[in-house]
């Protein structure tokens, strides 16, 4: 569980810090051109092409076990941590309230992104069969 708590915060780290950047462009550079919807949908192939190389270093790197709970840990944590920092930047620097950052779920733009950020999750799963470190995989259990 260890080594699904450390591959987790770490790819949080790696991708938040990117969807950071990328999310001030989105909002500074192409809303305003763009409009919210487009915008979202050019970042979202962007940050998760991220996550998908970033997962898959760690899962290398770290010798992450092929398996599926280990790697779905490795998800779920990450995910976690997004959404608990996505809450505190929306409330801190943004000025929304806690309801008004979930209400925004359901607008399409906030939509599409939760749904990219639920693909975020499963991305260290998906690859579950492209490695095969610490022990075999197992799909039985």
């Amino acid at each position: 569980m260890i080594q699904s708590i450390r591959a987790g915060l770490l790819y949080f780290v790696m991708v938040f810090s990117l969807g950071f950047l990328l999310g001030t462009v989105r909002v500074l550079v192409l809303i305003p051109r763009l409009g919210e919807l487009v915008s979202t949908c050019i970042e979202l192939p962007i940050i998760l092409s991220a996550a998908w190389l970033a997962s898959d270093w760690l899962i290398t790197r770290l010798q992450v076990s092929s398996q599926w709970w280990t790697r779905l840990s490795m998800g779920l944590i990450a995910f976690g941590l997004l959404m608990a920092a996505e809450l505190a930047l929306s409330v801190w620097l943004v000025g929304n309230t806690v309801q008004e950052h979930f209400a925004a779920y359901g607008t399409l733009p906030h939509a599409i992104g939760l749904a990219g950020q639920a693909v975020f999750a499963l991305i260290p799963l998906i690859q579950r069969g492209e490695h095969n470190h610490g022990t075999a995989m197992d799909d039985s259990v």
